[in-house]
């Protein structure tokens, strides 16, 4: 079983270090994020020639994440997916959903949060589908 290294960034230095990576040619891949109970960490992984690097960043619950998209624009998808899954509030996204990228509005607020359901949860989830009326007889 292989560990995954990550460089530890701060939002002090996230844009230096993400303009850093595309300077030198490296794509980014997509990021992951993670509910900690104290906030989320969100992991940038980046290749070049195939050899994968990783950022891991620390942001404090109720923190803004500044997005990345002016560095590199496929980031606004999964930036606005990570805003709907985990209710982040990300700063300076080229196309801002409102958290509807992949969410409807009857949808559970942050579903992939630890304490989703709870008192973040502000929305009611959609009501479970009526069950199908059972085939009576045979064939005839």
């Amino acid at each position: 079983m292989s560990t995954l290294t990550a460089t530890e960034v701060t939002l002090e230095n996230l844009m230096g270090q993400a303009a850093q990576m595309r300077q030198q040619g490296c794509r980014l891949v997509t990021m992951t994020c993670v509910h900690t109970g104290d906030g989320h960490d969100i992991l940038y992984h980046f290749d070049k020639k195939y050899q994968m690097s990783h950022f891991r960043l620390h942001l404090a619950e109720g923190a803004t994440l500044p997005s990345i998209c002016s560095l590199y624009p496929a980031a606004m998808i999964v930036e606005n997916e990570i805003k709907d899954h985990f209710g982040i509030a990300i700063s300076g996204l080229s196309i801002d959903f409102q958290g509807r990228l992949v969410l409807t509005e009857d949808a559970p607020r942050a579903p992939m949060n630890k304490r989703c359901g709870m008192d973040i949860d502000a929305r009611v989830p959609a009501a479970a589908p009526a069950a199908a009326p059972a085939v009576k007889g045979g064939a005839a």
